[in-house]
C-alpha cells in the first residue's frame, strides 16, 4: 500500500470466545461411539483414519481424494480448507491467489504457510505483489489424490515460508475411470473438465484439461477466464516408482477489489459495486517436475526436481485518489521468472541407536528464482503513467536436514532433527543504490516426542525452531523509491520463529479419531513487503498462542461427520502502538456432514465460521464475523452423477475480508478519510453438473 495505506499481512489476532455450539457437536461424536460394536468393519481413510504410531503430532493430518471431492467449493483454493483451522477467501478477483488465515497469522497470500504439489512448492519469494504469495490456481481438483498437512516448525524437511505449517497435494498416479463434467450456474459460470489414463509402455499416461469462466455477482463483470492442462506419465509401486508431469494455467480478469464502506452507507455504490473499472490482472504458470524412488535393501530413496515459468501482471486501487489527486492511485505489479529446483533424501531403515530401532534421514534440498522485469509501476486505466522501481532478482536456497527416528520402547518413540539453509540474494535495480548482493544462513533443530499409545491413545510434546525469509529487495532498498530520496532502513534477510505444540490422539474406535493441541509460536519480527510502495516495512516481534479440537466420525461407507475448533491469540512484544496483530481470527469453526453410497442419491452440508477480528494494533477498530453454509445433493448411476451446489446456502450478506485504512474519494480531504474497506462475500450461488464416466 501507498504510504497511508499498509496493510501487515503476517498475524491473525484470536481472543477465547467458544461456541457452545461447536463443544455439543464434538459431544455428540463422542457420544456415537457408543454404536461402533454393531457396525460391520470398514477400511476408514482420509482424516479420520487411524494414524496412531504413525503421526509425530496431534495437528498432522491428511485428507483423500473423496473427502476433497465430496466439499462444495467457490474456489479451488478452499481445497485448504480441509486444514483444520484454515480460512480461505478472496479481496479481489478470481484469478489472484487467496487470503489465508490460519493459527494466529493472516498469511495474506501464503506467507508463513507452505504449499506444495508433489514435492514442488507454489509459494513464491521475492514476488511482485508478496513474500511468500502462493497462488492455487494452477491445480485442476479431480487430479489430486491426497493432501497431508502438518502445523508448526517441527519438520526437519520444512524449512522457508512454514512455521504456521504447511500442506502437500500430491496427484493421482492413474485415474479408475475417464471423466467428462460440465457445470453451469448463476452469473454465467461455466467449468468444462475431462480426464483419462491409458496404459504407455510400461506406466500409465494421465491426461486431462479445463476450461472455466465465470462473471460473477459483481456490478462490475468479472469476465474470468482460465485454461489449466495436465500430461503426467507415471510408473512402479510405493517403494519403487518415477513420474514426470507438466502443468499449465492461463487466466485473465477484471477485478473490484475491496471498497470503502462509507461509499456503500452513503448509496454512492452498491455492495458488489466498483471504483476503478480498470482492475484486474493475467497471469501464467508453467512447470515441469519429476518424483523418483526407490527401495534398495535397507535403504530407501527419494528425490524430485522442477522447473517452471511464472508471470503476473496485476493492476490494483486501494487508495483510489489520495496520493495521485488527477490520475488516480491504480498501480501495477509485474513479476516474471523461472524457477527451478529439487530435493534428494535417503531412510536409513532399521538400523539401531542405543539398541533401540531407528531410522536416519539425511537430505539435500534446492530453490533458486531467477526473476526479471519485478516492476512497480503508477498506472491510469492500466497504462503506465509513472515508474517506481524494476529489479531483477535471483534467490538461491541450498538446504541439508537430518532426522532421526528412533522407538525406544512400545510407549515411547522420538523424531529429533536438524536443518541447515544457506540462502544467496541478489538484487540489481533500476535504483543503483537499491542494488546488491549477500549470503545469509541459519540452522534450527526439531525435537518431537510421542508417547503411547496408551487405551487407544497418544501424546505429543512437539519443540522446533523455523523461520521465514524476507523479500530480497528490502536487504537492499536504502532510499525509497517512491521519491528518490527518503532514506530507507534494510530488513535481515532470515527471520527466526520458535515454536511449540502438546498435543493428544485418541483413537475411540476404528472410526471416530478425536485431536486437541496447545500450541505457542514465537517470531521475532514481523516484516512485509509494502508492493505498492516499493519497500519493506519492519514490525515488532510477536507472540502467538491457541488451542484446536477437532473429531472425525465415519462409522461406515454412506456417513461421515467432522467437527473442527481453533482458538488463537497473537499479541505484539512491543505494545507502545497496540498489543493486537491486526486481522486476525480469534475463533475459526468448521462442521460438515456427508450422506450417500457410490450409487443413489448423496448429500453434504458443510458450515465454516471465523469471528469478529481487530483491524487495529489497539482493537478500536473490528470486523464483522462471518458464517458461511455450503451444500451439495446428488444422484450416482454406474456411469453419470448429477449434482446440484448451493452456495452460501442462506444468502448471509457477510465480508471476506476487511481492513481498516486511509483512502480518498472524489471531493473528500486531501489527507483522506480512515475507514474500514471490504470485499464481501458472495451471495446465494447455485451450480448444477452432469459428469459421465467411462
Amino acid at each position: 500500500m501507498g504510504s497511508a495505506a499498509r496493510f501487515r499481512f503476517s498475524g491473525v489476532i484470536l481472543s477465547s470466545c467458544p461456541l457452545r455450539q461447536s463443544f455439543a457437536a464434538l459431544a455428540f461424536l463422542t457420544a456415537a461411539a457408543s454404536a461402533q460394536d454393531a457396525l460391520e468393519p470398514l477400511v476408514v481413510t482420509g482424516k479420520a483414519e487411524n494414524l496412531l504410531g504413525e503421526a509425530d503430532s496431534a495437528s498432522k493430518g491428511q485428507s483423500d481424494r473423496e473427502e476433497l471431492l465430496d466439499r462444495p467449493y467457490l474456489r479451488r483454493g478452499e481445497l485448504l480448507e480441509v486444514v483444520p483451522g484454515m480460512v480461505v477467501t478472496q479481496h479481489a478477483g478470481g484469478g489472484k491467489a487467496n487470503q489465508y488465515f490460519v493459527r494466529g497469522y493472516n498469511l495474506d497470500h501464503g506467507t508463513d504457510f507452505g504449499i506444495f504439489v508433489d514435492g514442488m512448492p507454489a509459494n513464491y519469494r521475492a514476488h511482485g505483489h508478496g513474500q511468500g504469495y502462493a497462488d492455487m490456481n494452477f491445480l485442476i481438483p479431480e487430479f489430486v489424490q491426497q493432501l497431508d498437512y502438518e502445523k508448526g516448525p517441527f519438520d526437519p524437511r520444512m524449512g522457508d515460508l512454514t512455521t504456521a505449517g504447511s500442506a502437500e497435494f500430491s496427484l493421482v498416479n492413474a485415474l479408475d475411470r475417464g471423466f467428462a463434467s460440465v457445470t453451469i450456474g448463476e452469473d454465467e459460470y461455466f467449468r468444462g473438465v475431462f480426464g483419462d489414463s491409458v496404459k504407455a509402455g510400461n506406466g500409465v499416461l494421465t491426461f486431462g484439461a479445463e476450461a472455466t469462466y465465470y462473471n460473477g455477482p459483481w456490478i462490475l463483470e468479472e469476465d474470468a477466464h482460465r485454461f489449466n492442462g495436465l500430461v503426467r506419465w507415471s510408473t512402479g509401486n510405493e517403494d519403487d516408482y518415477f513420474d514426470v508431469t507438466l502443468l499449465g494455467y492461463q487466466a485473465e480478469w477484471t477485478s473490484s477489489d475491496q471498497i470503502p464502506e462509507r461509499a456503500i452507507l452513503s448509496g454512492q455504490i452498491d455492495r458488489y459495486g466498483f471504483l476503478d473499472p480498470t482492475n484486474g490482472g493475467e497471469s501464467q504458470r508453467y512447470s515441469l517436475s519429476m518424483n523418483w524412488g526407490r527401495l534398495c535393501d535397507d535403504v530407501r530413496w527419494r528425490a524430485n526436481a522442477y522447473a517452471g515459468y511464472y508471470d503476473l501482471d496485476l493492476y490494483s486501487n486501494f487508495t483510489y485518489f489520495l496520493d495521485d489527486p488527477v490520475n488516480g492511485d491504480q498501480f501495477r505489479q509485474s513479476d516474471q521468472r523461472v524457477f527451478f529446483g529439487g530435493e534428494i533424501s535417503a531412510t536409513l531403515e532399521n538400523r539401531s541407536l542405543f539398541g533401540a530401532e531407528t531410522d536416519y534421514t539425511i537430505g539435500f534440498q534446492s530453490r533458486n528464482d531467477v526473476i526479471w522485469d519485478l516492476e512497480l509501476a503508477r498506472t491510469k486505466a492500466r497504462a503506465d503513467v509513472n515508474p517506481i522501481r524494476n529489479d531483477d532478482v535471483f534467490t538461491g536456497n541450498y538446504s541439508v536436514f537430518a532426522a532421526a527416528h528412533t522407538k525406544w520402547n512400545d510407549w515411547f518413540r522420538t523424531e529429533a532433527g536438524l536443518r541447515a539453509d544457506a540462502f544467496y540474494f541478489d538484487v540489481d535495480s533500476d535504483t543503483p543504490v537499491n542494488s546488491g548482493n549477500e549470503w545469509d544462513g541459519i540452522a534450527v533443530p526439531k525435537l518431537n516426542l510421542i508417547f503411547g499409545p496408551w487405551n487407544d491413545t497418544e501424546y505429543y510434546l512437539n519443540l522446533g525452531g523455523g523461520f521465514h525469509s524476507n523479500d530480497a529487495r528490502g536487504l537492499f532498498t536504502r532510499i525509497d523509491p517512491n521519491d528518490g530520496v527518503t532514506p530507507v532502513a534494510p530488513v535481515d534477510p532470515l527471520v527466526r520463529t520458535w515454536g511449540s505444540e502438546l498435543g493428544v490422539r485418541h483413537q475411540w474406535s476404528d472410526c471416530l479419531t478425536l485431536t486437541a493441541s496447545i500450541w505457542y509460536i514465537y517470531s521475532e519480527s514481523e516484516l512485509l513487503y509494502v508492493g505498492d510502495a516499493g519497500n519493506v516495512e519492519a514490525g515488532p516481534s510477536t507472540d502467538r498462542y491457541g488451542i484446536e479440537l477437532a473429531g472425525y466420525w465415519r462409522p461406515n461407507e454412506w456417513f461421515s461427520l467432522d467437527g473442527e475448533i481453533a482458538l488463537s491469540e497473537g499479541r505484539f512484544t512491543d505494545t507502545s502502538a497496540g498489543a493486537f496483530v491486526e486481522n486476525q481470527v480469534p475463533l475459526i469453526l468448521s462442521s460438515g456432514i456427508t450422506l450417500g453410497e457410490r450409487t443413489g442419491p448423496y448429500g453434504t452440508l458443510r458450515a465454516r465460521y471465523f469471528s469478529e477480528r481487530p483491524l487495529v494494533a489497539d482493537k478500536t477498530v473490528e470486523s464483522e464475523d462471518s458464517l458461511q453454509f455450503n451444500a451439495r445433493v446428488g444422484y450416482r448411476l454406474e456411469n453419470w452423477d448429477f449434482a446440484i451446489d448451493c452456495l452460501n446456502l442462506f444468502d448471509r450478506a457477510d465480508n471476506d475480508i476487511e481492513y481498516y485504512y486511509t483512502s480518498r474519494l472524489p471531493g473528500e480531504p486531501a489527507a483522506g478519510i480512515d475507514d474500514v474497506h471490504l470485499h464481501p462475500a458472495e451471495p446465494r450461488t447455485l451450480r448444477a453438473s452432469v459428469t459421465y464416466y467411462w
